[in-house]
């Protein structure tokens, strides 16, 4: 936790009581003192192979087979979300997926079907579909999410304003995982790992 500074991006206009814990993270290079140095740390999260499991693409309950309801989730994420969601972030949690119509569809029918906004205490509203990997940029911008957590490297590679980007391997089924993790991204294979480096991240 440090000192309540000056926000600014989507920080600015939450507001902030004498005596209230609200996490915040200066800006990469910006004096204590200068105005727009502070942001309130915000998460975002991929869906598909990060909270909904990438099963076989053969088997019924793939996302993309008969049954895309009985589609497993990744082991542990309703548990971690919600305690990220609630500390932390303190609700501070999007989702932000890239999918076609039918895709997305399936999407929200998973996540209602699940109970993951109850179970998790991410509001309904936090929920962003994208038509390409890229799209997610500007809405990571816009934000001003500083953490973000997704499967895809080539995706975290376009999130060039979010300060930690986590590249989730633990829910690919049978897709590799990339060879090589650059130097601007941290490679996780379970939940309780990005719990762990968001956790510390966020001190």
């Amino acid at each position: 936790m440090v000192a309540i500074g000056p926000l600014s991006g989507a920080a600015a206009g939450v507001r902030v009581r004498p005596g209230d814990e609200v996490l915040l993270r200066r800006r990469p290079g910006s004096p204590a003192e200068a105005p727009g140095a502070y942001v309130l740390s915000m998460l975002g999260v991929d869906v598909g192979g990060v909270i909904v499991d990438r099963v076989a693409a053969g088997e019924d309950t793939s996302f993309f087979g008969s049954q895309p309801l009985l589609t497993p989730a990744v082991e542990g994420v309703f548990e971690v979300l919600a305690r990220l969601t609630a500390e932390p972030f303190e609700g501070r949690v999007h989702l932000i997926s890239k999918a076609g119509p039918k895709v997305a569809a399936n999407t929200r029918a998973w996540l209602h079907h699940h109970e993951f906004f109850r179970r998790t205490g991410i509001p309904t509203a936090n929920l962003h579909f994208v038509r390409e990997r890229a799209d997610k940029a500007p809405i990571c911008t816009r934000l001003g999410l500083t953490h973000f957590v997704d499967d895809c490297l080539g995706v975290l590679g376009h999130l060039t304003t979010v300060s930690h980007r986590y590249l989730f391997t633990g829910g690919l089924g049978d897709n590799p995982a990339p060879s090589g993790t650059p130097p601007w991204a941290t490679a996780v294979c379970t939940w309780a790992e990005p719990a762990d480096a968001v956790t510390c991240g966020c001190r």
